[in-house]
C-alpha cells in the first residue's frame, strides 16, 4: 500500500507547530497525546525539526534536521536525546511498529505468524503425528 517513507507525527521549533498525519487517526487519543508531547519536548529543548517516520519495512525512524544558520541546535544532545526517548519509551515505538505492519503494510501479526501447534490437556505444545496403523 506504501512505497515511500510515511511521516507519524513532527514538530518544529521553527514554526512551533506539531503535525500529526490524519492517516493515523485510528490511534487512541492517549497515543497521539504521548506522541505530540514527546515531539513538542524535543523540539523545545534540541531545537530543529523532528519527525518520526515509518520506513519500507516499517521501522519507525526518527529524523532531525536544522537549519545550517541556527546555532542554538544542538546536534550532540539530539543523538542523546533520541536515544533516551527509544530507550524510556520502547514499548510504545514498538507498538506503533506492530500497528503500522498490520494495518498499513498487511503483514500478520507476530503470534499469528508462529507455526500452529496443537496443545495437550496441560497447555503444553505437541506436534500432531498420524499413526498409520
Amino acid at each position: 500500500m506504501y512505497q515511500d517513507k510515511i511521516v507519524l507525527c513532527g514538530a518544529s521549533a521553527y514554526e512551533q507547530k506539531y503535525y500529526f498525519n490524519q492517516d493515523f487517526s485510528s490511534l487512541p487519543d492517549a497515543v497521539k497525546q504521548e506522541l505530540q508531547i514527546m515531539c513538542v519536548l524535543y523540539t523545545e529543548d534540541i531545537g530543529g525539526i523532528l519527525t518520526l517516520e515509518f520506513d519500507e519495512e516499517g521501522n519507525l525512524q526518527f529524523k532531525t534536521e536544522a537549519l545550517d544558520a541556527d546555532a542554538m541546535y544542538d546536534e550532540i544532545g539530539s543523538v542523546l536525546k533520541i536515544k533516551q526517548l527509544q530507550s524510556e519509551k520502547r514499548e510504545l515505538l514498538e507498538s506503533l511498529e506492530m500497528y503500522y505492519r498490520v494495518f498499513f503494510l498487511g503483514e500478520a501479526p507476530e503470534d499469528e505468524k508462529t507455526e500452529d501447534k496443537s496443545e495437550d490437556s496441560e497447555g503444553k505444545a505437541v506436534d500432531s503425528v498420524e499413526n498409520g496403523d
